[in-house]
């Protein structure tokens, strides 16, 4: 390893920002340029992110510059976007671990931006080391870009370890726990001080002020070694494996730096003892490096500058000033200097950041933005409806009085003209068609809603049964976030949608109600005006009351009340046209704020807008109850002055009724229009609540399928069970022949044995040495007798992994690698027996297990190699 730490990038799998962010774009925004700019954007944000993510990234600065620049892109849309609501999953695999069962998971696939930003800034801490790692220490421009990016790192890290638990409210993998990134932090400081000594060292700076950088960079590493060593899983990681020596090497190091520095000082003030003190202690420093971590770190150079020194000082101090060597315990504490800190993230981090999305307003101004529509639509409403209900209380009350119609039917035969203007207008309208017709596709329309909410909560439930299931077979492996609480928001919309739908059906009935008690007055202002003539009883002729004054005065109050309803219509003109946005005022106090106090500022702007409008409204329903009152006195006079008999009562009451019938179908018309407009808007609401949860299901049956796929694996990777032993009864090595060695087990084939071929020359057996002793153990003689105790063995080294049997084979001789040997039948303790044709000496094998190994012999059976003697 390099003598400076540098730490590995996260990898990401590819994901689709292009469809979730484009599909809200055009929900969010009408068509037009706006539209198409917010496109264009999502489109440059995905090539940024391939861009960074997509493809391995140089050590230069160039790359940190877009990683720096996709990080600031994130930071600048994450308020903008509801990624809670768009299921956008991010995957990314461990930056250490590299498919261990052990220290956390290989990747985790996390449907959060704050994911992402955290493992986009892990990278960005990531490559500012190695860029810093490859920088020429030689040159001062190398040293300052070192401490530069060292820095940056560290407080990359910083960042990270202080935000990440908040970010994902979940616990993240091992390399971006708090734990890990705040040792790295660490490391990274520890280097950015070490860099400072250099260049303090390479400017010739004074010994005291050096003294003081490299203790304090000795301080930094022995923090930083405490924080690797003592921390439950890093040690696990075979990367902080190889960091620790390193560690501990450079602390020594710098701890020796400062000594040599201090001793220098020492001497500058005459203080010879204390400087050899200091030398020799350097000097156990630097052995200790060397002996302990010399293949990490190079200490030669320090260490002949601290030898070449302290031999130095010894022959002044014994030829000249003979000064007393204090003890190292009793030596002043060497002070320390810190110029080195953490860069603090702060976004922009790049100095080349230019927001994609800088004209759309974030989530908290379009919520707010939405919350004052919604606030002013009730205001308008309820303005609205106070004056609609007046007007229905008047149109009640003049038809029960019978106005107009009782001053135009003073003849009492003819139809009165006010009657007849009412059946024009109703036929006009289409009748009792239009409205027959209106009602029969209310049903409909429901149903279709209702099917669109039951299909999108069907696919919620579905998928939630599903996640349960797989919940309760892995445990606590399945750990991704329950779709139960994923779910909870859109549940509670689907269940706003259902009420909404109940009170519509509601409504439905209550309209349905009043078509049923005023059909039949409707069907009979439909018809011809010689049928409605005829339909309606005429009464004797009333007495003359043309000139009575009851009736100026009831006629002069009528247009009055007229005068009142049309003002009531232009007043609901002009508030229906008031117009405001409050975007820039929210977007103003998020400036200035932090935060949106939407209630007090809709409240205020809503009063300045409306204010004199309500205070209009409130003065004609005033009048309007005024002039009631007057025209029910008028009437009262009114009727006492006409003739009563039982002819003019019934004509009176059906003339009530057609022009209440009037009245009820303007109201029933207009109600189910609105409610057919309703369930049409709704409709196109309920598809965009379906598609949000078609969306959501979609990522989840894929952050499901690789979720399974990675358990697949991780059980696969599992150690398999314990091999068995073959019982000693399947075992067919032969006994031993008497007064000769234990011959090496052999496998018969009996359904494969091949025909006999001539015997090839004889082999010779190996020399009988070990390789220890090569050139000084005699070589025994072939054909000596076996020894009761054989010469001892190097027992094997312990193997990594299954549990494979190892044979010892010959003595002296290193056994042959299992990949090798074509002929090893060892994985479940079954005998080594290779293949041997007929009259063939066999190839030397392990022997049983419960045996000691003597030294190869010849078969009794075949000549010896070498000729006797």
């Amino acid at each position: 390893m390099a003598t400076f730490i540098s730490v590995p990038l996260k990898k990401s799998s590819e994901v689709d920002l292009v469809k979730p962010l484009s599909k809200f774009v055009t929900a969010t925004y009408p068509q037009g340029e706006e539209q198409a700019e917010y496109l264009r954007a999502v489109e440059e944000l995905n090539k940024l992110r391939k861009s960074v993510l997509g493809r391995p990234l140089d050590k230069h600065e160039s790359s940190l510059e877009i990683l720096l620049r996709y990080y600031d892109q994130l930071c600048a849309i994450e308020p903008k976007f509801p990624f809670p609501e768009l299921c956008l999953t991010f995957t990314w695999k461990d930056a250490f671990d590299k498919g261990s069962l052990f220290g956390g998971s290989v990747k985790l696939a996390l449907a959060s931006v704050g994911y992402e930003k955290t493992c986009v800034l892990f990278n960005v801490g990531a490559l500012a080391s190695q860029i810093a790692s490859e920088q020429n220490l030689d040159n001062d421009e190398g040293l300052k870009t070192a401490a530069k990016f060292y820095q940056l790192a560290s407080g990359a890290f910083a960042h990270i370890k202080d935000t990440v638990l908040s970010a994902l409210n979940r616990e993240p993998t091992m390399d971006i726990s708090p734990e890990t990134v705040g040792t790295l932090s660490q490391i990274m400081l520890s280097q950015a001080q070490e860099v400072f000594v250099l260049k303090a060292t390479a400017d010739k700076m004074k010994d005291a002020i050096v003294a003081k950088l490299a203790n304090q960079a000795a301080d930094y590493y022995g923090d930083a070694f405490k924080q690797c060593q003592y921390k439950e899983n890093l040690p696990k990681y075979f990367y902080f494996q190889e960091v620790l020596p390193v560690l501990a090497a450079k602390h020594c190091m710098m701890q020796a730096t400062a000594e040599l520095h201090q001793s220098a000082l020492a001497n500058q003030k005459k203080k010879f003892g204390e400087e050899i003190a200091r030398l020799q202690h350097a000097t156990e420093l630097v052995k200790t490096a060397a002996s302990r971590y010399d293949e990490y770190v190079n200490v030669k150079d320090l260490s002949d500058k601290i030898n070449r020194a302290l031999t130095a000082a010894k022959k002044d101090n014994d030829f000249i000033y003979h000064d007393r060597v204090p003890e190292v315990k009793d030596l002043e504490h060497i002070g320390k200097a810190s110029l080195v800190k953490a860069t603090a993230v702060q976004t922009p981090i790049s100095q080349k950041f230019t927001d994609l999305f800088e004209k759309m307003v974030p989530m908290a101004v379009q919520q707010s933005v939405s919350a004052a529509n919604s606030r002013k639509a009730d205001t308008v409403n309820r303005l609205i409806g106070s004056m609609r209900e007046a007007t229905n209380l008047c149109n009640g009350v003049l038809a029960s009085l019978n106005l107009p119609a009782a001053l135009e039917d003073l003849s009492g035969d003819a139809v009165p003209q006010s009657i007849l203007e009412k059946s024009r207008a109703v036929i006009q309208q289409g009748g009792l068609q239009s409205i027959e017709q209106l009602i029969r596709d209310l049903p409909e329309l429901l149903q279709r809603n209702r099917e669109i909410l039951d299909e999108s909560l069907k696919m919620l439930d579905d998928e939630e049964t599903t996640d349960n299931e797989l919940r309760a077979k892995f445990n606590q492996r399945w750990n991704r976030t329950p779709s139960g609480d994923l779910y909870k928001p859109l549940r509670a919309e689907g269940n706003n949608f259902r009420n909404i739908l109940d009170k519509a059906v509601q409504a439905d009935q209550v309209v349905r109600e009043r078509y049923t008690a005023h059909c039949e007055m409707i069907a009979l202002l439909c018809k011809p005006e010689n049928e409605l003539s005829a339909a309606i009883p005429s009464a004797n002729p009333a007495k003359t009351l043309q000139g009575s004054e009851v009736v100026n005065v009831l006629r002069a109050q009528l247009a009055q009340l007229d005068e009142v309803k049309r003002e009531r219509e232009v007043l609901e003109g002009e508030v229906k046209s008031v117009t405001f946005d409050m975007t820039t005022k929210f977007l103003t106090a998020l400036a200035q704020d932090g935060a949106i106090n939407e209630e007090a500022m809709t409240a205020n702007e809503l009063e300045n807008r409306y204010g004199s409008h309500t205070q209009r409204v409130q003065q004609n329903l005033r009048r309007q109850e005024e002039l009631l009152s007057q025209i029910q006195v008028s009437h009262q006079e009114f009727s006492a002055l006409k003739q009563s008999n039982s002819e003019a009562n019934n004509r009176e009451e059906i003339l009530k009724k057609l022009a209440s019938a009037h009245d009820s179908y303007i109201e029933i018309s207009s109600n189910i229009k609105e409610g057919t407009k309703f369930y049409n808007d709704l409709t196109e609401i309920l598809l965009k609540f379906q598609n949000k949860c078609s969306d959501i299901v979609f990522a989840r049956k894929t952050e499901r399928d690789e979720l399974l796929k990675e358990l697949q694996q991780s059980i696969a990777r599992e150690p398999s069970a314990p091999s068995f032993n073959v019982p000693s009864y399947q075992s067919n090595t032969p006994a031993p022949a008497p007064g000769g060695p234990t011959p090496a087990p052999r496998t018969v084939f009996n359904q494969q044995q091949p025909q006999a071929k001539p015997q090839p020359p004889t082999r010779p057996p190996p020399p009988n040495i070990t390789p220890q002793a090569a050139s000084s153990a005699p070589v025994s003689s072939p054909m000596a007798p076996a020894s009761t105790n054989p010469p001892p063995v190097a027992p094997p080294s312990q193997a990594q992994g299954p549990p494979y049997p190892s044979y010892q084979g010959y003595p002296g001789y290193y056994q042959m690698p299992m990949a090798y040997n074509p002929y090893t039948y060892g994985q479940f303790n079954m005998p080594y027996m290779p293949y041997q044709a007929q009259g063939q000496a066999g190839y030397p094998g392990g022997p049983p297990a419960q045996q000691p190994y003597p030294y190869p012999q010849q078969p009794p059976q075949q000549q010896p190699y070498y000729p006797q003697q």
